[in-house]
């Protein structure tokens, strides 16, 4: 009886191989940004789960790039050095002290913890940040905000060549400024949408600790056309913390990125779900004329 079982649970892991094969060829070559963020960082076997499915990605033959945040780490570190932080309007003033602090967990800390997670599961990884080759130039997001960034000048040149070596980049959201010796700390969705953008990749996944964008019943919206986005975010349906999502979302679309989608973290193989099947997972947004990808795209 369990042998029988057990046959039957790898017949439907078969089948589900066999539908996927229509969406891995679709995307053989495609670049996919994945901006990693929220509880999974903190837990051992997510980030695991995380990485297996990023290592899964390439191995057949997709060019994926994660994009990491690291906020809750930061905030602890300032705390343990008693850094004080000050706000304006809501956001965190970003000082010399701070910035410092800010580079030296992102890209030392969280950046090498990620790309060990990948290579503990058998794939090559190489962290950088976009400081790195130039890959991004910012200018100051609101000077009374301090070392706050928004990406003006990309050059992702050195993504494609390590997509060329096989390697997947992890790339940690600190950027150089205009001026000598500038470091700036730039969100972690704005990162991965202006690196997404300056790629034309074909996906952005942004992985949240929500199931997607909610409608004014409260359920989630499993496709948008920038339109909708707009429309919805007038109207107050889209609001708080779903706003600068969506924006970064619609600044993408509007410099050539496919699709964008907004994904459950939480939920076991979420980009793999996303990319590998038929329904996709959580709030695709994408222009009305681009063409299918997947079966809801």
């Amino acid at each position: 009886m369990k042998a029988r079982e057990m046959n039957r649970d790898w017949i439907a892991t078969a089948r589900t191989l066999s539908e996927a094969l229509p969406y891995l060829q679709r995307y053989t070559g495609a670049i996919v940004v994945v901006k990693f963020g929220g509880n999974a960082m903190g837990d051992d076997d997510a980030m695991a789960e995380f990485a297996r499915d990023i290592v899964l990605m390439r191995q057949v033959g997709l060019n994926p790039v994660v994009v990491h945040g690291g906020g809750p780490m930061i905030n602890d570190l300032l705390g343990r050095l008693g850094i004080q932080s000050e706000f304006v309007r809501g956001k965190r003033v970003t000082d010399k002290a701070t910035v410092e602090v800010v580079e030296m967990v992102l890209t030392g800390l969280v950046n090498k913890r990620i790309v060990q997670a990948i290579m503990d599961q058998g794939g090559r990884a190489v962290g950088l940040s976009g400081k790195d080759d130039a890959l991004m130039v910012c200018e100051p997001d609101d000077p009374e905000l301090g070392f706050v960034g928004r990406p003006a000048r990309m050059n992702v040149q050195v993504l494609h060549d390590l997509f060329k070596a096989g390697i997947i980049p992890v790339v940690a959201p600190v950027g150089t400024g205009m001026n000598p010796n500038e470091t700036f700390n730039v969100n972690g969705d704005t990162a991965a949408g202006a690196i997404a953008g300056a790629l034309r990749a074909d996906r952005l996944l942004l992985l949240t600790d929500v199931s997607g964008v909610k409608n004014a019943a409260g359920e989630v919206v499993t496709e948008l056309t920038p339109e909708d986005v707009r429309r919805m975010t007038q109207e107050g349906v889209i609001a708080g913390g779903m706003i600068p999502k969506t924006e970064t979302a619609l600044a993408a679309i509007e410099q050539g990125v496919r699709g964008v989608v907004i994904v459950d973290g939480r939920v076991p193989n979420a980009c793999l779900l996303e990319l590998f099947t038929e329904h996709g997972s959580g709030s695709l947004i994408r222009a009305a004329h681009r063409a299918p990808l997947n079966g809801r795209a």
